[in-house]
C-alpha cells in the first residue's frame, strides 16, 4: 500500500528548512495578503496618522481598488509599499515575495533567467528585481576577535601567470576582491581597485576593530597592518604552508571558493559593475546561515528598517 501523503505544513525534525513552500503559500496566498502584511508591519492598529493635522492613533482601512489605506478619522492615504523596493512596481507583490523566497532558499545563488522562467516576467524585470533585493543584503556592523584577511581575483587565473600563481599588485586583468572574515562569525567582502596597500588598508580600517587579532598571507600590502591591531600573524604560502597551528586564512579562502563556484555554476559570469551586489548576497547568506529564523523573513525585515527610499522598481 502506498504511504499516505502528508497534507499538513509541519516539517520533519531532520529538515533544515525554516520556511517551506507550503508555509509560504499559507501566509501569502494572494497579492492582497502580501499588501496586508506590509500594512500590518508599518501601520498596525493604533499607529499615529502621519497627517500633521490629525496625528491621532488610528486604524487604517483598505481603499477599494487601490494599494492604499486611509485613516479612520481624516481619510489621509498611506501606502505600505512607499519607501520600499516594491514602490511603484507593476509586478505583483506576491511575485516579489516569491522572488525573495527563491533567493533566500538557495545556497549557491539563483540566476535572473531562472526567475524569469519561474514567475513569467521579462528577463530585464527579473534582473532588476534581483538587483533591488540585493540592495537589502549589505550587513552593517564591524568585525572583531580573530579576523582572517585575504584577497583574490574574480574570474579565474591571471593572464600570463603560471597555474596556481598568486595575484600581484600590478595585475589589472581581473577585478580584485578583499574579504575579511571573523572565525565562526561574519564576513565582509569588497571590490577594490587593486591590491596595493593604499587600497586595502582603508577597507580593513573601515570594517575591522583595532582590538582584533589579524591573520593574513605574505602579501607586502599587509606589512604595516600589525601596527594598528592587537596582533598580526602571517602564513607562509610561498613555502607551501597553509596551516600552522592557529595561523591560517582557510575561513576566508573557503568563502572565496563558495563565491567562485557559485558564480561559475549559477551565473556563468558577473560583470565588474555588478560584482559588489553579488558579493553582498554571498556574504549576507554566509552571515545568516546559522540563524534560528528563515532567511526569507530576515530579508523582509531588512527591507523594512527605516523604509528609506530605494531606486524605483520595475
Amino acid at each position: 500500500m502506498a504511504a499516505k501523503q502528508r497534507d499538513h505544513i509541519e516539517r520533519f525534525e531532520s529538515s533544515e528548512s525554516r520556511m517551506t513552500f507550503t508555509e509560504f503559500m499559507r501566509r501569502f496566498p494572494t497579492n492582497d495578503a502580501c499588501l496586508e502584511y506590509l500594512k500590518e508591519r508599518f501601520y498596525p492598529a493604533g499607529t499615529e496618522c502621519p497627517n500633521p493635522k490629525c496625528r491621532k492613533a488610528s486604524k487604517f482601512h483598505r481603499i477599494k481598488g487601490r494599494s492604499a489605506y486611509s485613516c479612520q478619522y481624516c481619510g489621509h492615504h498611506v501606502y505600505p509599499t512607499a519607501g520600499t523596493i516594491f514602490h511603484k512596481s507593476t509586478t505583483s507583490l506576491q511575485l516579489w515575495f516569491w522572488a525573495i523566497y527563491l533567493m533566500s532558499s538557495t545556497r549557491c545563488g539563483l540566476a535572473a533567467k531562472h526567475l524569469e522562467r519561474e514567475i513569467g516576467v521579462r528577463y530585464k524585470t527579473a534582473h532588476r528585481m534581483f538587483k533591488q533585493i540585493r540592495t537589502l543584503l549589505d550587513d552593517g556592523g564591524s568585525l572583531s576577535g580573530r579576523v582572517e584577511i585575504d584577497e583574490t581575483y574574480m574570474g579565474g587565473r591571471r593572464k600570463g601567470s603560471p597555474a596556481g600563481g598568486r595575484p600581484g599588485p600590478n595585475d589589472s586583468t581581473k577585478p580584485p576582491v578583499l574579504a575579511m572574515a571573523e572565525r565562526q562569525g561574519k564576513i565582509k567582502a569588497r571590490v577594490v581597485p587593486n591590491v596595493r596597500r593604499a587600497s586595502l588598508q582603508p577597507e580593513i580600517r573601515r570594517f575591522v576593530l583595532p582590538s582584533s587579532i589579524i591573520y593574513t598571507d605574505e602579501l607586502k600590502s599587509y606589512d604595516l597592518v600589525g601596527r594598528e591591531y592587537r596582533r598580526h600573524y602571517r602564513i607562509a604560502h610561498s613555502q607551501g604552508i597553509y596551516i600552522d597551528g592557529h595561523v591560517h586564512v582557510n575561513t576566508v579562502e573557503s568563502f572565496f571558493g563558495l563565491v567562485k563556484n557559485g558564480i561559475k555554476g549559477s551565473y556563468r559570469g558577473v560583470s565588474t559593475r555588478y560584482l559588489q551586489y553579488y558579493l553582498d548576497e554571498y556574504a549576507w547568506r554566509w552571515n545568516h546561515k546559522y540563524d534560528g529564523r528563515s532567511m526569507f523573513q530576515t530579508i523582509l525585515d531588512q527591507g523594512e528598517k527605516g523604509r528609506l527610499p530605494l531606486p524605483a522598481a520595475p
